[in-house]
């Protein structure tokens, strides 16, 4: 397949421009950031979008010399991290959620993957570890607090590297790396998907359609993750509708068929997707489906 945006060779990543947006939640902004500043080996750019900010967020993040933009409100993921993005200095950027805790060496597995790839048709993520168990394939489990006065950082540090895995296929999540030309070719995060529902698997079609095949979550880049502390907060799109609505297929189909999400890797690239009849079934009842719905 010809490339619709043709990849370019990289030498060595140096360092990320790490995009984290911000609502009200300094407890683990502080965590977050002052992981990145004790495990981090890179020269990275930290950039914050605080959101609102009334519980000091705002004045922290100048107390601490990092680059930010700001917001009176809530303006939802999709644009926070668009705004911060429009700072990132680096070729490489990185989306972290507030409520992640990056591990030692997070960032230099990052740039290893870069490397071995050689070029900037990629979207990797790094492997959550998450408190408990919800499904996804794609996470180590291990429970080390579910908030900041809780949070068993000292246990954390002493097993983290147990819960490596395998390289996994289908990266989507955060933290999520991709390359600031391809952020741009694509536009960033569409702002339809405002709060930001379904906006990292948007994000992911997009690159499909660009000619990316390479969707790889980096299994030794591990960071721990507290679990939707803003998402709880807001009311919520309907990503999946709008992701059909969109792109005229679920994101369970594309998740399976052509990111093979938390399979494990058998190479580099994905191969294009095999479409059977349980593909095509499936197509048939969501189209009766959403047209009966509206």
């Amino acid at each position: 397949m010809k490339m619709a945006m043709e990849p370019q060779p990289v030498d060595k990543c140096r360092g990320f421009s790490i995009v984290i947006p911000s609502w009200c939640n300094l407890h683990f902004l502080k965590l977050c950031i002052d992981s990145l500043r004790r495990h981090s080996e890179l020269e990275n750019q930290i950039i914050v979008h605080v959101n609102d900010g009334s519980d000091g967020s705002l004045e922290y993040v100048r107390s601490i010399g990092v680059d930010y933009t700001v917001s009176e409100y809530n303006i939802g993921i999709c644009y926070s991290v668009n705004s911060a993005a429009a700072l990132a200095k680096r070729e490489w950027l990185v989306y972290l959620n507030d409520d992640m805790y990056c591990c030692p060496g997070w960032d230099t597995k990052l740039a290893a993957k870069i490397a071995v790839i050689g070029h900037d048709a990629c979207l990797l993520s790094g492997t959550m570890i998450e408190p408990m168990e919800t499904g996804n394939k794609c996470v180590a489990v291990a429970n080390f607090g579910r908030d900041a006065a809780t949070f068993k950082e000292a246990e954390l540090l002493a097993n983290y590297s147990a819960l490596r895995r395998p390289d996994w296929s289908g990266s989507t999540w955060p933290p999520t790396v991709i390359s600031k030309r391809w952020w741009d070719a694509v536009g960033g995060y569409s702002a339809e998907f405002s709060p930001g529902m379904s906006s990292d698997n948007d994000l992911s079609m997009k690159m499909w359609h660009a000619g990316c095949r390479i969707f790889i979550g980096v299994g030794d880049s591990l960071v721990y993750h507290f679990i939707s502390r803003s998402t709880k907060k807001i009311k919520k799109n309907n990503g999946r509708l709008q992701f059909y609505k969109k792109w005229r297929i679920s994101q369970s189909l594309f998740d399976k068929y052509h990111l093979r999400r938390g399979e494990a890797l058998n190479a580099i690239e994905l191969p294009e997707p095999e479409l059977d009849l349980p593909f095509y079934l499936e197509l048939a009842r969501l189209k009766v489906k959403y047209s009966i719905s509206g």
